[in-house]
C-alpha cells in the first residue's frame, strides 16, 4: 500500500513560494491577484501546518529563515513540474502550434530556409520560431523545443546532439579574381578580416589570430577588420564582398552550395561545441515534438552525408 502524501494546502504553498521569490507580500499579492493580507494569512496557515517559522520581519523587510531557504529549491521545482503536467493535460492533437527557440544565426541561415520541407511532411503543425540566444524558460515562454549551440550540458532536459561543427575561411567568389585575388593564405594580408564576436563562450572556436597561428602564418595582424555580434551578419558581410570570414560549416552550407560563398583554402578546424536539441521530458510525449525532432535529425544527417560525398 502506498502511504498517502502529507501535503499542506496548495494555496498556502503558492503564497509562500511567491512571497519567497519576491521577498514581499505586496508583490506576491500582485502576482497572484489577491490582497497582501490574504498572502499573510496563507503564510501564517502554512507556518502553523508545518510548525516552522518561514519569514523574519526586519524593518519592514522580509528575510527567509534557514528552514525556508532549504525547502525553496524543491518547492520551485515542484511548481515547475505542476506547470509542465498542466501543459501536457491541456495539449492535444488539436494543439497544432509548435514553438521552437533557436539562436538567431541558426534560425536565419539554416532553420527558416528548410521549414517548408517540415511543413510538407507535417502540414498539421504550425511552427512559431523564436530567435533567442538566452536560456529558455519552457514553461513561461511556452516553448516546445530549443536548438542551442553549446557544450550540451542542459540539466533537467532531454538533450540530443544534432550536429558537430568545424570552422573554415569563406568569402565571395569575386575576391578570388584580379591581381589582389586570394590564391594562398598569405594573401589574407591584402583583404579585410571579418570577425564573429557572437557571445557563445566557445573557447575551442578559433578567431583569426588563433587560426593564423594554427595555420603557421605569421606577419599578418589577425585583430584588424570588421566585427559583428551575430554569425549571420558575418556571413552577410562576406557575401557582400567586404572581406573573409571564419564560418561555421552548418551556417555557411546553403551559401556554399549555391556558389554565393567559396572556400579559398582547403583548411578547416573542428571545434568542441555542437548544435543540440533540448526539451523537457514532459514534452517528449507530444506528437508535434516527436515529429520535429525526427525531422531535424533526419535532415541534418542526410545533409551531412551529402557534404561528405
Amino acid at each position: 500500500m502506498t502511504t498517502p502524501r502529507r501535503l499542506p494546502p496548495l494555496n498556502a504553498l503558492r503564497a509562500f513560494e511567491a512571497a519567497a521569490r519576491h521577498l514581499s507580500f505586496t508583490k506576491a499579492a500582485e502576482e497572484l491577484h489577491v490582497t497582501p493580507g490574504a498572502i499573510s494569512q496563507q503564510v501564517k496557515a502554512l507556518e502553523e501546518y508545518v510548525g516552522v517559522t518561514l519569514f523574519r520581519r526586519l524593518n519592514r523587510a522580509l528575510m527567509l529563515t534557514e528552514e525556508a531557504e532549504a525547502c525553496l529549491p524543491a518547492l520551485h521545482q515542484g511548481f515547475d513540474k505542476l506547470a509542465e503536467a498542466t501543459n501536457v493535460l491541456t495539449s492535444s492533437d488539436a494543439d497544432t502550434r509548435l514553438t521552437v527557440s533557436a539562436a538567431p544565426s541558426f534560425a536565419s541561415k539554416w532553420l527558416v530556409p528548410r521549414l517548408a520541407d517540415f511543413q510538407e511532411h507535417y502540414p498539421q503543425h504550425d511552427v512559431w520560431v523564436m530567435a533567442d540566444m538566452e536560456l529558455t524558460d519552457f514553461i513561461k515562454e511556452g516553448v516546445d523545443v530549443a536548438i542551442r549551440y553549446g557544450g550540451g550540458d542542459y540539466p533537467g532536459l532531454n538533450v540530443e546532439k544534432l550536429l558537430t561543427e568545424e570552422v573554415f575561411p569563406v568569402c565571395s567568389p569575386a575576391l578570388l579574381e584580379g591581381p589582389q585575388g586570394l590564391k594562398s593564405p598569405r594573401d589574407l594580408e591584402k583583404h579585410t578580416l571579418l570577425h564573429d564576436s557572437s557571445p557563445d563562450n566557445d573557447e575551442s572556436c578559433p578567431d583569426w589570430p588563433m587560426w593564423l597561428k594554427a595555420s603557421g602564418i605569421d606577419g599578418i595582424d589577425g585583430t584588424r577588420g570588421l566585427r559583428f555580434n551575430q554569425s549571420s551578419l558575418v556571413l552577410e558581410a562576406a557575401l557582400s564582398g567586404h572581406g573573409i570570414a571564419l564560418a561555421k560549416s552548418l551556417l555557411a552550407a546553403d551559401d556554399l552550395a549555391a556558389g554565393r560563398l567559396v572556400r579559398p583554402f582547403d583548411l578547416k578546424q573542428p571545434i568542441e561545441f555542437a548544435y543540440y536539441i533540448a526539451f523537457p521530458p514532459s514534452k517528449a510525449v507530444l506528437p508535434k515534438v516527436r515529429n520535429f525532432v525526427t525531422w531535424l535529425k533526419t535532415t541534418t544527417q542526410s545533409e551531412a552525408l551529402e557534404s561528405r560525398a
